[in-house]
């Protein structure tokens, strides 16, 4: 009887010290916090940082905000403060207006080909079993090009004299005469734009496509016999996270990355041809040497991109779910 019960008791011993172990194994420990011995030692981690952002971000804010608000004499002599002209003359100018709604019309456009190309790329990518390294090199490698040389490269195939492009759209009856139309010219910077931020996206929504589980895939074709409802219900929702991501990425590209294209493209050419609203500021400021009101310009598209990335944070934030 003695025995049966030290028995037991060992038995009961066992698996208490098991569910002990597995507890303690699956129990999160608390995370250790790092200390320093003195208080000024994180401090001066975050100086490189912190000079970077305050000299290269937030001292030229000031200096824009400021300068909005003068007349600069060009040579540097002097500046009279004159308020809110500088505004209102940039609003009121059909011009700014116009240079706005192509700018708007321009991002929509570049934004809404580069995600849907590089989506339907890596979906065909992530099917490709024979030869896939080699496909997604070649997709990806545009990536490695400066934007200046793509806008070069661009311009070599719209070149009016010998570029392959015209000579195709001379075969459905079309002069293409890049830098003298308009809207040969805004093609053009469409075109290459697009070109160049394909592959960015291409990387993003291949790793998303590859991170989807094999038993939800499975799941899902046992569940729709659709390859589109299969996507749309299944694929594409995982995917709404890096979609997010690379929309707010996207349209900062498209509103200031793209300023060496046109400057490639339009540079010493007619005044007709369309322009973003980045590329304004730098032409009145350093072509026409109106400092104050291109200050004035770069704050207005400072609040227009802040409110802008507000807005897409607080709404379309709450239709993408993580995890």
């Amino acid at each position: 009887m003695a025995e049966t019960y030290h028995t037991g008791s060992a038995r009961r011993g066992a698996i208490l010290s098991r569910l002990r172990a597995w507890y303690s194994a699956e129990t999160p420990h608390p995370v250790k916090r790092v200390q320093f011995d003195r208080p000024l030692t994180p401090w001066l981690f975050l100086v490189p940082q912190l000079a970077i952002v305050v000299i290269f971000f937030y001292w030229p804010s000031v200096q824009a905000v400021t300068s909005s608000f003068y007349i600069e004499d060009p040579f540097g002599f002097g500046a009279t403060f004159v308020g809110g002209e500088n505004y209102v003359d940039a609003l009121a100018s059909s011009q700014y207006l116009s240079t706005a709604t192509f700018t708007a019309f321009f991002c929509a456009i570049v934004t809404a080909l580069s995600l849907g190309i590089g989506l339907l790329l890596a979906v065909k990518a992530d099917k490709v079993i024979r030869g896939a390294p080699a496909y997604k090199t070649l997709l990806i490698s545009v990536y490695a090009i400066a934007p200046p040389v793509a806008g070069l490269i661009g311009m070599m195939f719209f070149d009016m004299h010998m570029g392959p492009l015209k000579d195709l759209a001379a075969l459905f009856g079309h002069d293409l005469r890049v830098g003298i139309d308009y809207w040969d010219t805004a093609f053009a910077v469409v075109t290459i734009s697009v070109w160049k931020q394909i592959p960015y996206n291409f990387i993003f929504f291949l790793s998303g496509l590859q991170s989807v589980p094999t038993s939800v895939r499975e799941a899902a074709l046992i569940d729709a016999r659709s390859g589109w409802r299969r996507f749309k219900d299944v694929t594409l929702p995982l995917l709404a996270p890096t979609a997010f991501f690379l929309l707010v990425i996207n349209i900062t590209y498209s509103l200031f990355d793209t300023f060496p294209i046109f400057d490639v493209v339009v540079k010493d050419k007619p005044a007709n041809n369309p322009i973003t609203l980045v590329y304004k500021v730098y032409l009145d400021g350093f072509k026409g040497n109106d400092i104050g009101g291109s200050s004035a310009q770069s704050v207005i598209l400072m609040i227009v991109v802040a409110a802008l990335t507000v807005m897409q944070f607080r709404f379309l934030e709450r239709r993408v779910h993580y995890g």
